[in-house]
């Protein structure tokens, strides 16, 4: 049995003109046709937004006749090529597979024992910039306001990684804190993490670039790490955690800058009162009292 595989992904809110083009050329030839839908292990993703189960009613409603099934993504080529053959295979045990793609297709990277074939692409369709088109569009249908729901709930809680910045001065005897427009309290220097940093010393140093201006310091030394009781994210299932880095001030005058509009040095043995008195971000309370206790000189 000539039996004509499809490996895609198909990541588009609707099958355009290049996909049925694929299907259809394929079909005709062909007494039946499997689509391998590639299935990331990220849960939703700006690359990979739709599920494979939002993309099989997608495929079933056009062609519902073919056979759409899943091949999960693997970081081996060998090992996917092998679960892609075998699924084939468990399927049809007799069947004569041909593999077809079409541009950036899977072909370069299948080690797998079916003949593939390359197909010329129709006309210039990009999966990416489709869906950029439909990315800030905002439908006035109960569709569209379950489709939210769904992909909110069809993700991973996260974890918002985000750094803090000790930053000493004179041997360690005096800190800088700062304060933001939100808030009449002191609190350390910081923010989120970024996807471009290289690490979290990387951001930490970021950060205090950003908001303290042209400071040159020594090397940021990792003290602690919590979950931080953020107001915004107090009744949400998703949470950050802050890592604490310290570091000596070496040569350039703070000034407050980005969202920080206030910064000040303070005496390490004045910390203890300032809590007491309420002055310290409660946030950040927890981190000040190790940082007290480590470097307070007895």
């Amino acid at each position: 049995m000539k039996i004509a595989v499809i490996i895609a992904r198909f990541q588009t809110p609707y099958l355009h003109e290049g996909h049925k083009n694929l299907i259809d050329t394929v079909s005709k030839d062909h007494a039946r046709l499997i689509i391998l839908l590639g299935v990331s292990p990220i849960m939703g993703s700006r690359k990979n937004p739709y599920d494979y189960h939002t993309r099989e009613k997608m495929i079933k409603r056009e062609y519902p006749d073919v056979i759409v099934l899943p091949v999960s993504d693997h970081p081996s080529d060998k090992v996917w090529s092998d679960n892609l053959d075998g699924l084939l295979k468990n399927v049809f045990p007799n069947g004569n597979f041909t593999l077809f793609g079409s541009r950036d297709s899977f072909i370069p990277y299948y080690k797998g024992h079916f003949e593939t074939v390359e197909l010329p692409a129709h006309g210039d369709y990009n999966a990416t910039e489709l869906r950029k088109q439909y990315a800030d569009k905002v439908f006035d249908s109960n569709d569209f306001r379950a489709g939210i729901l769904y992909a909110y709930y069809n993700q991973y809680t996260k974890v918002y990684p985000t750094v803090d910045v000790a930053m000493f001065r004179n041997d360690k005897t005096e800190l800088l804190l700062g304060k933001k427009a939100n808030s009449p309290k002191w609190r350390f220097i910081g923010g989120f993490a970024d996807p471009e940093d290289e690490s979290y010393e990387a951001a930490a140093k970021r950060e205090l670039s950003e908001e303290c201006g042209n400071v040159e310091v020594g090397n940021m030394t990792y003290e602690t790490s919590h979950r931080v009781n953020d107001w915004r994210y107090r009744n949400e299932a998703d949470k950050i955690i802050t890592l604490l880095f310290s570091c000596d001030h070496l040569a350039g005058e703070p000034v407050a800058n980005d969202d920080i509009v206030d910064v000040a040095w303070f005496k390490i043995e004045e910390l203890t009162q300032m809590i007491s008195n309420d002055l310290i971000n409660d946030e950040h309370v927890k981190m000040l009292k190790l940082i007290i206790d480590k470097y307070i000189k007895n």
